[in-house]
């Protein structure tokens, strides 16, 4: 029997930033500010010959961070996507998911273009937490 194998990484980081639902009926329909959390996890099949790592925490961590500063101190209804998008922690997860996936994909180390993201995890407060994954059928 054939056992497929994974190892997965996971980074942890977070931003600063104010929204306001749209069409929710309470407080948060007014503009408010979180420290927004967020974890990201990516799995490969393949480590590196001669380090044995899947891919340097280093390069998933910048990855994180350049998405996550075009989302810090500021307000979110007012950049992109979220102008349009209501900027909910379920939307900013799938957000943060594409862009960290089209990073991985257009990075300069060959490694990072053969991990793939698993989840973005968004969280407010550290109560509450929205989670993204994607995958195929």
């Amino acid at each position: 029997m054939n056992k497929k194998k994974c190892w997965r990484l996971t980074v942890r980081d977070e931003f600063c930033s104010a929204h306001a639902l749209r069409h929710y009926q309470g407080k948060c329909e007014h503009l408010h500010g979180h420290n927004f959390g967020v974890e990201v996890t990516v799995q490969g099949e393949e480590l590196l010959p001669d380090t044995e790592l899947l891919l340097d925490f280093k390069v998933l961590r910048q990855v994180l961070k350049d998405t996550l500063d075009t989302l810090d101190h500021g307000v979110l209804n007012e950049t992109p996507p979220f102008d349009s998008v209501n900027p909910s922690s379920e939307n900013l997860a799938r957000h943060i998911w594409r862009s960290v996936a089209e990073r991985l994909r257009r990075h300069s180390d060959p490694q990072a273009r053969k991990v793939a993201v698993v989840s973005v995890s968004v969280s407010e407060k550290g109560r509450q937490t929205a989670t993204y994954l994607e995958w195929n059928e």
